[in-house]
């Protein structure tokens, strides 16, 4: 079966001493001590998680994508 590549929309925050990465859509989330290393982390969590769900099912929930503007 050939590999299908997905281009995920991710967010990193970091949280003391770690850096906490997700995945917008999924949920999905891992961490490390760098930046790379939570991205590196956060793509084997997802390459586990879609193992077992297939990419072209659809969400589970609905994801909107948006700006607003704050007064500050």
């Amino acid at each position: 079966m050939e590999s299908i590549i997905m281009t995920r929309s991710v967010y990193v925050v970091k949280e003391e001493e770690w850096f906490v990465a997700q995945d917008i859509v999924s949920g999905i989330a891992s961490q490390g001590k760098s930046v790379p290393e939570a991205l590196a982390n956060l793509r084997e969590a997802l390459v586990l998680y879609y193992q077992d769900v297939s990419p072209e099912e659809p969400a589970e929930h609905e994801v909107y994508f948006t700006t607003i503007e704050v007064p500050v």
